[in-house]
């Protein structure tokens, strides 16, 4: 017989630590729906997420690079499904609840716009006197909002917890209709793992596809980098002489489990010092328990400042975004005055969220190809 709801939250009570969410004891969802079969409400979460045309966008929508510069190089669809792994990995080690960790990392970067940091930098700037823009607000957005796939609600009516995910620096999501509010100075163990795993993600992988390109080498990072000075020597070690493929995956694959395995046990030794019992005394902390140890923490900071004054600010990057966020603001100037060239369902929004934000809207859902594509046709421009 299949494994139903009931069957798989008893599962979550046999073999998750006291302090993870529980699927049995979330808070909701905006509009009330019968419980899953044979699936959690975070399972339904995940895959909600998964199978919503803001996650497939992902896919055409730059990490890095603009999409389509190289066949290996990362696209934001292929970094969410990296930091995916990488939460679970660390969720089902802490015996927190993979499936939501899961969800919450699926999610996280539905709401990133076309063109990376620059096109996000773009609309903030053209959002200016109309509520800015930052993408986890948009992620927000995204599944309450603009995804139309179900008759009685819109978006995708997520449970409170995967939203409170998602708010990440934001305030925590209202509670669903009837509830108290929820006191909370953090979201869930969770979504802190989420948070973290994309740290993890991006920074290593960000050298593997800057190493790619040739716009950073090995001697340099041996040279300015202490924890792949580590790494590097670790793996000649164990490994001795390997093709610049392989030995560039290696390194890299250092680099993330001692992160991963830092994470762990320092987060292991705040959950002891803290002595939380259960979700809600989690979000009670005064700090965040799942995080680095200090010396990981200041060897990343470096690591960060590194990439972004050899690769994120480098003419080979930077420019095309740069040229990219431009179109962005032509496209938005464009809208302005034409609001009828935009989707139907993205004009409905116009009266109760203003026409600035419906464009906002309408810029942030493009791929990287589609706002090409499309300011070509609106502005006569390829």
């Amino acid at each position: 017989m299949p494994c139903n709801c009931e069957e798989l939250e008893a599962r979550e009570r046999d073999t998750l630590a006291r302090y993870a969410q529980f699927s049995s004891e979330t808070r909701g969802r905006n509009v009330h729906e019968p419980p899953p079969e044979w699936r959690t409400q975070y399972q339904r979460d995940r895959d909600r997420i998964i199978h919503s045309r803001a996650f497939r966008r992902l896919d055409c929508k730059t990490q890095v690079f603009l999409s389509g510069s190289g066949d290996h190089l990362r696209t934001r669809l292929t970094h969410t499904m990296e930091v995916a792994a990488i939460a679970r990995n660390i969720a089902r080690a802490l015996r927190l609840n993979e499936d939501l960790t899961e969800a919450i990392a699926l999610g996280h970067d539905l709401g990133h716009p076309p063109f990376g940091h620059s096109g996000e930098e773009a609309l903030n700037d053209l959002m200016q006197g109309h509520g800015g823009f930052e993408h986890n607000k948009q992620s927000r957005r995204v599944v309450e909002l603009i995804e139309q796939k179900y008759p009685a609600f819109p978006g995708l009516n997520l449970s409170w917890e995967t939203l409170e995910g998602l708010a990440k620096h934001d305030t925590m999501p209202e509670p669903p209709l009837g509830q108290a509010p929820a006191a909370s100075h953090h979201p869930s163990l969770e979504a802190q793992v989420a948070n973290l795993a994309d740290e993890i993600t991006y920074y290593s992988h960000d050298l593997d596809d800057g190493l790619d390109c040739g716009l950073l080498t090995e001697a340099k990072l041996e040279r300015d980098i202490a924890s792949w000075r580590e790494a590097s020597g670790r793996m000649r070690s164990e490994h001795g002489d390997l093709a610049d493929e392989c030995r560039h995956y290696f390194i890299i694959r250092c680099l993330i489990d001692d992160q991963v395995h830092d994470v762990v046990q320092t987060t292991e030794a705040n959950l002891a010092a803290a002595g939380v019992a259960s979700a809600d005394e989690v979000r009670m902390e005064p700090k965040p328990l799942v995080a680095y140890s200090p010396a990981r923490r200041e060897a990343n900071l470096k690591l960060r400042a590194y990439l972004y004054e050899n690769l994120y600010y480098n003419d080979t990057v930077h420019e095309p975004h740069t040229r990219a966020a431009t179109l962005l603001g032509e496209l938005f100037r464009h809208y302005e005055q034409h609001p009828e060239a935009m989707g139907g369902h993205i004009q409905s929004l116009i009266p109760g969220h203003g026409l600035q934000r419906a464009i906002c809207d309408r810029l942030a859902c493009m791929t990287d190809r589609f706002a090409i594509q499309e300011h070509g046709r609106l502005l006569g421009t390829s």
